[in-house]
Formats: structure tokens, sequence, C-alpha cells
């Protein structure tokens, strides 16, 4: 007999619908999975045998054949478990077939017969379409997220026995809700002094524009880039779904609701290639760019990053998506992320904020290792000057706080969106023209740069987009005028790159 039975798989971040069908005949007893599993994919063979045998369930002891549709997509991970159990008891007439056509299976079988939690939840409901999802207890809070009315069993026995009618779906009780991972947000204000590098990541917060601070240890840089994050403004349902079905996929969901604030990821610059772009498994798992989608990747201790690891970021940062292909099966995945790099100004770290010990070879080789494309990719290049220690001790906190500044992002981010954009930054060479017109003033400003050589023609067009940005923070509208690129090209630093001690 044949039964079909619907689930889904995970690739990338995205969940693919697959129809588990198994075939049970007379033969010698076997059990055979084609389409494409993985190991862990073939592994459930074992699973789901000592689940219905230890659910007092019959195991038919024929021919079984276990077919994983479509046949050219890749299948990984356990989250087969249960679909291939549920066939294998409608095959051999333990299970009615008209049972089961309203019903989309997912989970991970254990040898006693529970289901226990899947990785990419979110994801893998969603791709099931608008069947009910069977899902493990340990995901159905996730699977509530995407609202196709779910329900759930604590084992293989339970979910038959709630098919078959004898016994009711399990419910959660809403006071045993597990506390959400809240972390305590911190806020600008709690930053001394740097007023410009305030002013800075309110722009870069505004426009998406990518920011590099240069300076000695305890500067600072550190702090600010965890405060970004508290300037922009929560994600709309669409950016929130995304954000929420990355993480999902990569193990890491652990919300009671759909991320709402934007991320920040800062891994640490040991990190692998894999670690940090994706993949790594058959399911090609996301990367830290990914993860930090809609939010700040943030990359300290830049100059410590393989230079491998650096050039790699290039097309992510300009295309806002990260391609993974690998022999076996390829993804595409989100990394429209803010990137916010520090470093040090040279080796022994003080550079021109003290005594520099470091040789004119070292600052050579110290420099080498950021190319130039990807220092082109920073906007905003701020030199980041040790506090007043005068006034560190003082306990005076001046400046706006946090929400103020989200106030502003918020009604800046807004105007992008009128302009078809998500920030300033994504518009296209051909709009900024029709967004960016400059006065007379302003042009002449820019074609000193040109003349000069201080700026190619693609700094140009990011200095005038840095001048939108600034703008849109102060509600003004009418072209960019000269006021606006000279404080744009005070954040960008006069083109200053790093390595340099003097």
């Amino acid at each position: 007999m044949l039964a079909v039975v619907r689930s889904s798989t995970l690739l990338g971040v995205d969940g693919f619908p697959v129809h588990v069908e198994v075939h049970v005949a007379n033969g010698l007893p076997s059990f055979t999975i084609v389409g494409l599993p993985d190991a862990s994919c073939r592994e459930s063979r074992d699973r789901a045998r000592a689940a219905i045998s230890t659910s007092g369930l019959k195991w038919p002891d024929k021919r079984i054949t276990v077919n994983l549709a479509p046949t050219n997509l890749r299948k990984a991970g356990s989250a087969l478990d249960l679909a291939v159990a549920i066939g294998v008891l409608v095959a051999s007439d333990q299970l009615g077939p008209d049972l089961i056509t309203d019903f989309g299976f997912l989970g991970e079988l254990g040898l006693n017969g529970a289901l226990r939690p899947i990785v990419g939840a979110l994801p893998l409901v969603h791709a099931l379409g608008e069947v009910r999802p069977v899902v493990p207890p340990g995901s159905f809070r996730e699977a509530l997220l995407v609202g196709r009315d779910p329900v759930t069993a604590g084992s293989l026995l339970g979910v038959v026995d709630a098919l078959k009618g004898k016994a009711p779906w399990d419910t959660l009780d809403p006071n045993d809700t597990p506390e959400s991972l809240i972390v305590e947000t911190s806020d600008l204000i709690d930053v001394q002094g740097q007023p410009v590098a305030k002013r800075a990541l309110e722009v870069a917060a505004a426009g998406g524009h990518h920011v590099l601070m240069t300076g000695p240890p305890g500067a600072g840089k550190t702090m600010l880039a965890e405060r970004l994050p508290t300037l922009m403004p929560d994600l709309d349902d669409r950016s929130a779904f995304e954000v929420s079905r990355i993480h999902s996929a990569a193990g890491r969901f652990h919300e009671l609701d759909l991320i709402r604030r934007p991320p920040l990821r800062a891994p640490h610059h040991s990190a692998s290639l894999v670690a940090l772009l994706g993949g790594g498994t058959s399911a090609l798992r996301p990367g830290e760019v990914s993860m930090a989608s809609d939010g700040v990747l943030f990359l300290d201790e830049l100059g410590e990053f393989p230079t491998g690891h650096l050039d790699a970021l290039r097309q992510p940062l300009e295309s806002g998506e990260i391609h993974i292909a690998r022999a076996s099966a390829s993804a595409v995945m989100p990394a429209r992320f803010l990137l916010v790099a520090a470093t040090n100004p040279c080796p022994c770290g003080v550079g021109k904020w003290g005594d520099c010990r470091c040789s004119a070879a070292a600052l050579t080789r110290y420099a080498r290792r950021l190319s130039g494309p990807l220092l082109d990719r920073f906007d905003i290049r701020l030199a980041v000057d040790p506090p007043d220690h005068r006034k560190v001790l003082t306990g005076d906190h001046n400046g706006p706080t946090s929400a103020e500044v989200r106030t502003r992002v918020s009604r800046a981010r807004a105007m992008a969106l009128s302009r078809g954009v998500h920030t300033n930054r994504e518009l296209a060479a051909s709009a900024i023209d029709r967004h960016a017109p400059l006065t007379l003033p302003a042009k002449g400003y820019l074609r000193r740069l040109l003349e000069d050589g201080t700026m190619s023609m693609r700094g140009v067009q990011r200095l005038r987009l840095m001048a939108l940005t600034i703008r849109d923070l102060e509600s003004e509208e009418g072209p960019v005028d000269e006021v606006d690129l000279a404080e744009a090209m005070l954040l960008r630093g006069g083109d200053r790159q790093v390595g340099v001690a003097s």
C-alpha cells in the first residue's frame, strides 16, 4: 500500500514542501529511503522503527520504500522523522489515509516515541502551505507565529490517538510560558562626550551608511557600536518575520513573538569563513552576515580578521544577500546589514594618540590588511578620540537619548521609503539626481573635490547620499546645499585610511 504524507525540509533559511511517499509491499524485510536524503534523514529509519515499536504499534516486517519528493532537492535534518513514521503506519493499514489529509507533520522522534523540538520550525511550518501543522511541544509556540493553527502532541502515540479521535491534542498552559530572553538595552546617553561620533551613528542608522571607527583602546569604539541598534526603529511585520525566520533556521530563536528589534551580531576575529558567511552543513545554515540582516554587524579589531574573510563581505554589502554554493546544494540568504567596524590605528594601538612604538614596516603591513575596495564601502570614517579624563568621572551625561535619536531616524527612514528604498544608501545611481539635487554652491564644492583628486565619482555619489540623509534628519526639503556636503565630508573623514600612526 502507498501513503503520502506532507512535510517540509530546510535549506538555508527557506523551507521547502516535501511529500513523504511510503510504500509497503510483500518481500524480504527491508527499509530503503531515497530522494537525496542526508545522513540525518537516512537515520530516521532507525528512529522511526524504535519509536513505533516502543509506542505499542507494529512495525511491518515487509519491504518498505520511502521516497522524499521532489527528488532533486537535498533533504537535511531530522524534521521528517514524524512524517516517515506516520507514512509507515498509514501504508501498513494501522492508520486511515483520510485522517492525515488535512495535516502536515514535522518533528524529530526519540527512541521512546517522544517528539522533540526541531531547528527552523518557523520556515518549515510556513512551507507547509494551508495544511494544519503537527509539531512537537517544544516547537509549538514558534509554529503559532506563522498563524496556521498548529496542533501538538508529546509523543507519536499521542499523535496517532489524536488523529483517530481517541484523545485530544495537547494544550500548553499559558502560565507555563517560558520567559523570553530579553536583554536590557543600553542607551546612547551612557556615552560621555563623543558628540561627533554620536552624530555619525545617527546618520548611519538613518541612511544605512557603513561606519569605520579608528582609535586607541579604551576610546569607546565598542560602546558606541553596541548602542547603534538602539537608534534604529522597530522592524515592520515583513522584516520581523524575515529576521525571525533566519534566527529560527540557525537554531537561535528563543522569543515568544517575532523579533522586533534590529539584531546586533559581533563575531570574534577567529570565526571561520563558514561561520561568517554561512553553510557548513548540507542544510546550509545561515552565518553571521545573515543573522545580522536588518540589524548591525559589528567587527571589532577589524585588522585582526583574515583578509579573505573581509574581502568576502564586499558582495553582500552591495547586493544585500549572500549566495552560498556547494557541490550538493546552493542557497541565497538575506544579508542586508549595517556594517560597523572598529580598529586600532596601528599594531601597538596608540598611534597618533600616544607614543607609537611601531616601525614603518609594521605600519605598512597593518595597512595592507584592509583592501581599498573594502575601505571604499565605509561611508563614515571616524577618528574616535579618547574621552576627556576630566569629564569621565563627573557623572555628567549630556546629549540625546536613544529614544530621541530613534524618533528622528524613524522619520528619516520614512522619507527613504517614500523613495522606494529602505535607506538612502540603497538609492540607485540613476535616482540620485532626482532625489538629491544640488544647489550651485554644492556643485562647485563637489567639482573641486573631483578636480583635486580628493574623491572618486563613486565617492561623490556616496557623499551626496549622506548629505541627503542629513537633510532628512533635519526634516528639510529642497536641494542638497554646501553645508550638508561639508558635514558629510567631515563624517567621511577626508578619506582617512587606517594603519597610519601620525
